[in-house]
């Protein structure tokens, strides 16, 4: 609502009850902003015949004080996400899917390749909010903007997500140079920033219960990129077709979004190292979904 991407919004969910005050609820929100008059309301499957955009968050996440790893719902989720795309693709095969449901990568792939609908339509939020998260940490680091921060975060939504430091850099600044720019006399340690990467996310669940702000704020990146027809390039997760030598697995690369959805993908040069984690981060989600199968 606060960023006026939609005129109406269904939500779809088990829990009527849940659905539908979630739909008033944000329904009065959007009364206090003047420029927008968005409809809420709950909804069913046959919304999905018209819809523009598809935003999947269906299925149980990781609960406060439970081991940390999105990877133990496979098999819950993959099933829950059979459920749901049987249903969509009874109703549409032209909207754009956004998949947020945990395990991202998991239920990106199987969402992608047991049903006939058009991959290019599908999309999993996967590392974009890793990235966010990472382009705070350094920005903190450096006390500067984390719009000035470039480079990506890649390979699993999750505990494999790895930094590809050989992407990264300050406002043009190479990433070796920012110490000595910044008159830091501390050495920037990447490992400790990849530690926090991970963890981060889990200490929000445990103090919070929950996240939800921040990966609403990357679907609501993707959404736009859609409806705006931008061309932008955006690390997200699909089926990757033989980059970095990988397939038959969704892990998160850069690609470019616009309004027919994925329209390319970017095998960017990796140094040895971010390659190797790279495929270490497949065979951490190929065990997931063989696992869940």
């Amino acid at each position: 609502a606060d960023f006026q991407l939609a005129t109406e919004v269904a939500l779809i969910d088990l829990n009527e009850d849940k659905a539908w005050g979630e739909a008033k609820d944000s329904s009065h929100a959007t009364s206090c902003v003047y420029s927008t008059n968005i409809k809420f309301h709950l909804g069913d499957y046959d919304d999905c015949k018209d819809a523009n955009i598809i935003v999947i968050t269906a299925g149980p996440s990781i609960r406060p004080g439970e081991t940390p790893d999105r990877l133990k719902l496979a098999g819950t989720n993959a099933k829950i996400m059979s459920s749901v795309m049987s249903e969509i693709v009874k109703r549409t095969k032209e909207a754009m899917i956004i998949m947020i449901t945990n395990p991202l990568d998991v239920a990106t792939y199987v969402v992608s390749t047991q049903f006939d609908y058009p991959r290019n339509l599908i999309l999993g939020t996967g590392t974009m909010l890793e990235t966010y998260r990472f382009r705070r940490i350094l920005a903190d680091k450096y006390q500067v903007d984390p719009k000035n921060i470039n480079g990506y975060v890649l390979g699993e939504h999750g505990n494999s997500a790895f930094v590809a430091w050989s992407t990264t850099g300050c406002a043009g600044f190479p990433i070796e140079h920012l110490d000595e720019y910044f008159h830091r006399t501390e050495k920037l340690d990447h490992q400790a920033v990849e530690d926090e990467l991970v963890q981060v996310a889990y200490d929000v669940i445990n103090k919070k219960g929950f996240t939800n702000t921040g990966i609403a704020m990357a679907a609501c990146r993707f959404i736009k990129s859609v409806l705006y027809d931008e061309h932008t390039i955006l690390p997200c997760s699909a089926v990757l077709e033989g980059e970095y030598g990988i397939k038959d697995v969704a892990l998160s690369i850069p690609r470019m979004v616009c309004a027919d959805g994925i329209m390319r993908s970017f095998e960017i040069h990796l140094n040895d190292e971010e390659m190797e984690k790279m495929h270490k981060a497949a065979q951490s989600v190929r065990s997931a979904l063989d696992g869940a199968g």
